[in-house]
């Protein structure tokens, strides 16, 4: 009786997550910072997937001026959202079609021209790693397709991407807008 009453506890409890940061850095002053969150239980796997993802948001920046943000709490039918995560490596792969497990396509599939208006979105496929900003693809910020993409667990290294420090953590249900500076509650 008591064991089961355990396990009962154990299942009512909510599942930790790992909390993980990023940046990316492309050519002509852009940047991309973000961060994402995992169910811990899942970090035992050698790839995951955008599906096992509970909390992501990207903010894009040109010469240190915010571009536009995407949360996939703003996910739709509509969205091209692949993500590709290999946690041993501790890396985003990248080199393939954007919509395969070595590619991936955050708010913007292939040509990089579809992250809505407003919008914002990142591509790495086998043409380049990009980004599109408000439907327009940004072929000035493209790198390289296979240029390593790492990712950091929260606070454990100081993240260089040729401007201001990192966001730090994943954003509340009540975040400031990149544009306006305003706080707005998450949809």
């Amino acid at each position: 009786m008591i064991r089961a009453a355990a396990v009962l506890v154990t299942l009512a409890l909510p599942a930790q997550s790992a909390d993980f940061e990023f940046c990316w850095q492309g050519n002509n002053g852009y940047r991309m910072e973000g961060t994402m969150s995992v169910p811990d239980p899942l970090m035992t796997r050698s790839l995951l997937t955008h599906d096992d993802i509970s909390a992501f948001f990207i903010v894009g920046f040109k010469d240190d001026i915010a571009l536009g943000t995407w949360d996939m709490r703003q996910l739709t039918p509509t969205t091209r959202w692949n993500l590709s995560f290999d946690p041993r490596g501790m890396v985003f792969p990248t080199g393939g079609m954007h919509d395969s497990d070595k590619g991936q396509a955050w708010n913007a599939g292939g040509q990089a021209d579809d992250c809505g208006d407003p919008g914002f979105g990142f591509n790495s496929g086998t043409n380049a790693q990009d980004l599109c900003v408000n439907n327009v693809w940004h072929t000035d910020s493209m790198i390289n397709r296979y240029t390593r993409f790492p990712v950091f667990a929260e606070g454990t290294a100081t993240l260089d991407c040729g401007g201001v420090a990192l966001l730090g953590r994943l954003p509340s249900s009540d975040h400031t807008d990149a544009h306006t500076g305003a706080h707005s509650a998450s949809q």
